[in-house]
């Protein structure tokens, strides 16, 4: 009898020892997170550790780092696998938005008002101001028409169309 409970907490102090050598989630989240910031590319990283699972989410600029952030997060001690909740920010170009000066503007208007009489228009800074009178037949090749001339805004509010 002495020696079942004996054995009994034997086996209980080694299970509770075997329990307590795991790393606990917030050790291991503090050593992801000192490795992520080590490293400045991974800066939009933001990490979660539950029970040994490192869920990775945040924003970064490149497919690469978002590879290297899971390498990195895999070789911890204490990570068993990595969720990558990762995304890769889209890329942003600066495409001049082309259009033509005021004075090509006027110019191609004069030229298509010329049968237009009940049209007038003003152009200022690239946006062209319509005012006047327009039959339906006429509406569409005219807007395709000024259209091909690239202003920046079009005004259409004083144009009734009959």
């Amino acid at each position: 009898m002495k020696i079942n409970k004996f054995l009994l907490a034997i086996m209980l102090s080694a299970a509770v020892a075997v329990v307590s050598c795991k790393p606990k989630d917030a050790d291991v989240k503090a050593a992801v997170e000192k490795s992520i910031s080590a490293n400045a590319a991974l800066a939009g990283v933001v990490v979660d550790v539950k029970d040994g699972v490192a869920t990775l989410s945040g924003q970064i600029k490149d497919e690469a780092d978002r590879a290297a952030a899971a390498a990195l997060v895999k070789g911890i001690k204490g990570v068993k696998s990595v969720t990558d909740n990762i995304t890769v920010a889209p890329v942003v170009t600066n495409i001049p938005v082309v259009s033509a000066t005021d004075e090509a503007i006027s110019a191609g208007l004069r030229d298509l008002t010329k049968d237009l009489s009940t049209v007038k228009y003003a152009v200022k800074d690239g946006v062209l101001t319509l005012t006047g009178e327009i039959s339906k037949l006429k509406n569409v090749a005219f807007t395709q028409a000024y259209m091909a001339l690239k202003p920046v805004k079009v005004e259409r509010t004083g144009l009734i169309v009959k």
